[in-house]
């Protein structure tokens, strides 16, 4: 765009569209935030204004240099006629008089070319707040929408790069730090011309510490000023794409493991965004990080659960609780009883489970137990034991049990007693959780509030142990599944997902008697949560049958630690 007066907007280097309805905001991308920095537009913007705030105060002056991979791709500079007086003091600093801008476009003929100047850059600026809210009061006063580009603030930068070098951060004392070329005299056009120069010199800095990618840049910032930034470079090497990492300390021991969907922004948070109490000093022992690109996100969760329970990390809580994981048993005895376990057993017992913790099984056996008054106290009773008669036990007299032991019941009735809750528990849900949610509606219906809802969590326990159980065996039943998704074709063995390290022959088929244990069970859930909330899932070929002819289990309110 040729200037038509010598107040014009000057554009040199660049061509600009004809002046545009207001641009609407941009939606930045992935691919935008991981552009190298050579291959990232900068526009440097600097105004000149007749005060501090943008709500009183008007632009006078708008200069801006458009620049990538160091090169100068075009500049903006123009006078802007306020409106206003130009106060004295204003004057004074910049030497801009109200005759200069007598003659001057109103900011509403400028923004356009500006707008169009900026297009697809990222906004650069020392103290880049305060042009910024200018430009913004004028692109709202004048029917446009905020300023949407990214913004780099040279101050910040210099603050987390510079600080203990320099006395103050401001742009002359940065310009002579550096020597730039262009002396920022409080005009605009040299001052966005000094402030591209001290951009650069930081850049050079930056590298130093893996800023080598446009996220590095935005984020850096908030990362300089973690005790542990020196290691950022560590990251360097790291790809934008998904995978698994892993952080090793000096003996070459793993710290931790993780998953992410970008693997070079997710490990660099974990110098600015972690605020974890365990993340300084995983960081303090941190010497390498290594990491695996994987073809998806839940291809690094996979991967991601199996290296926990290999490797049990120290600062990966999964692998110490993964162990505590329980199962609710029915035994297998003369009068059967509920017991927590921590391992399923063939053994002609029924199984739950497993729970990811005793508290939240113990809460699915008091839920049975209220369903069905099956005996409670933990006495043995030999299979040709003589039964003695005496009084009951105090759950028994409570009504809320049956006593076996003391002769209160017969093995006939009480072996009825024992087949309701395995037919609960393996075929028919109904016979558990109807009778709970008929003491639920009369509790809550005689204003007990607090054991209707202690009745409801045993429920909501219950009903979700048996949730996960019918998902895992659906998916432990079929030998094979291959699945075509938006990560490419996925092959299941038993519901185990087949990666180029575990091929189908390594996965032994499963004892569908009893539950899986508790390796398994991860994966298992991992595998059939992923499924039903993934949207592009299509069976592409199967050996045997992923499915359940066992009726549906009703959903009860979830609990927090299930």
């Amino acid at each position: 765009m040729a200037p038509t007066s010598p107040y014009a907007p000057v554009l040199s280097g660049f061509e600009s569209a004809p002046a545009a309805p207001p641009i609407p905001p941009r939606q930045q991308t992935l691919d935008d935030l991981g552009t190298p920095l050579s291959e990232v537009t900068f526009v440097v913007v600097d105004l000149e204004t007749t005060g501090t705030s943008p709500a009183g105060d008007a632009i006078t002056e708008i200069g801006a240099l458009r620049m990538r991979g160091g090169e100068l791709l075009g500049r903006f500079e123009t006078f802007v006629n306020p409106g206003v007086p130009i106060p004295p003091m204003i004057t004074v600093l910049t030497g801009i008089t109200e005759a200069m801008l007598l003659p001057a476009p109103r900011i509403g003929e400028v923004l356009p070319a500006f707008l169009e100047f900026a297009r697809d850059s990222v906004i650069v600026g020392h103290n880049i707040r305060f042009d910024t809210g200018f430009l913004d009061a004028a692109l709202l006063a004048h029917g446009y929408s905020r300023l949407s580009h990214r913004r780099v603030d040279t101050v910040a930068l210099a603050r987390r790069l510079i600080r203990d070098e320099v006395p103050n951060l401001r742009l002359g004392t940065l310009a002579r730090h550096f020597r730039t070329a262009v002396e920022p005299v409080h005009r605009a056009y040299a001052d966005a011309a000094a402030t591209a120069e001290v951009l650069h010199a930081l850049l050079e800095r930056a590298a130093a510490f893996g800023v080598l990618g446009l996220d590095d840049l935005l984020a850096l910032p908030t990362m300089r000023a973690h005790p542990s930034a020196a290691k950022l470079a560590l990251t360097a090497k790291l790809p934008r794409l998904p995978g698994v990492y892993l952080f090793r300390d000096r003996g070459g021991r793993v710290l931790y493991v993780g998953k992410a969907t970008n693997l070079r922004a997710r490990v660099r948070s974990y110098f600015s965004t972690e605020d974890r109490r365990k993340v300084p000093q995983l960081l303090r022992e941190t010497v390498r990080i290594e990491h695996r690109v994987c073809r998806g996100p839940f291809e690094a969760a996979v991967r991601e659960l199996r290296l926990i329970q290999e490797l049990e990390p120290r600062f990966n809580r999964q692998s110490k609780s993964w162990r505590r994981y329980s199962y609710l048993k029915l035994t297998n005895e003369r009068f059967p009883r509920l017991v927590v376990s921590r391992v399923a057993r063939a053994d002609g017992a029924s199984y739950l489970g497993p729970f990811r913790s005793s508290s939240a099984a113990h809460r699915a056996r008091e839920a049975i137990e209220d369903a069905v008054p099956i005996r409670r106290c933990g006495t043995k009773i030999g299979r040709k034991a003589v039964l003695e008669c005496g009084p009951p036990c105090v759950p028994a007299q409570l009504g809320v049990s049956s006593c076996p032991c003391r002769a209160q019941i017969g093995d006939e009735s009480y072996t009825a007693l024992a087949a309701v809750v395995r037919r609960g528990l393996q075929e028919e849900p109904a016979a558990l959780c109807e009778p709970l949610e008929a003491r639920m509606r009369r509790l809550a219906e005689t204003e007990r509030y607090e054991e209707a809802a202690a009745t409801r969590d045993r429920l909501a326990a219950l009903t979700q142990a048996l949730q996960r159980q019918r998902a895992m065996d659906a998916l432990r039943a079929a030998e094979q599944l291959v699945i075509d998704t938006d990560e490419g074709q996925l092959v299941l063995a038993y519901g185990r997902v087949v990666l180029d390290d575990l091929g189908a022959g390594a996965v032994e088929p499963p004892d569908l008697s009893v539950p899986p244990a508790r390796a398994e069970a991860d994966e298992l859930m991992l595998v059939s949560r992923w499924i039903q909330q993934t949207r592009n899932v299509r069976c592409h070929d199967a050996v045997g049958v992923a499915a359940t002819r066992l009726p549906a289990v009703a959903s009860y309110l979830p609990l927090r630690d299930e």
